[in-house]
């Protein structure tokens, strides 16, 4: 599994009349993080726009358990539990204050779609290539299913 941790101070322009984080801007939230843990890995969604691949948000769902508030700072834990086998990727998120609450869950499941003419693919090799070393088993599964 890979993970990774972004953080986000929660300003005005994120909180509705109550004070709380407004519902609609958690897949907002879930973006910045899937960027960033991509980034991580040592590309971007930019570079990978630029190879030809598109990564379009074909599902997503959000679990609210309790609300962020102006001025605190999130956490939002991005997971990617395997390496895809086909054309579409799911990152699942964790969104934790800073006294180590969970405030809310959920994925988005994007798909891959060749740039030129928007038909689904694979997940490109240089993506897989830097998620293996993040996944032995996989890896080895699949090495020796090829055997």
């Amino acid at each position: 599994m890979y993970h990774h941790v972004t953080q986000i101070r929660i300003c005005y322009a994120d909180v509705d009349q109550m004070g709380f984080v407004y519902y609609g801007n958690y897949p907002r939230f879930y973006e910045i993080a899937r960027n960033e843990t991509i980034r991580s890995l040592g590309l971007s969604y930019k570079g990978i726009e630029d190879r030809g691949i598109m990564m379009p948000v074909i599902e997503i769902g959000i679990r609210y358990k309790r609300p962020a508030h102006y001025d605190e700072i999130i956490s939002i834990h991005t997971f990617v539990r395997e390496i895809p086998k086909y054309v579409k990727m799911t990152f699942y998120h964790e969104i934790y204050n800073e006294n180590g609450e969970l405030l809310n869950e959920g994925f988005a499941t994007l798909a891959f779609m060749q740039a030129a003419n928007h038909h689904p693919c694979r997940i490109p090799e240089f993506l897989k290539e830097l998620l293996s070393p993040h996944f032995p088993e996989q890896t080895e599964q699949e090495a020796s299913k090829n055997l």
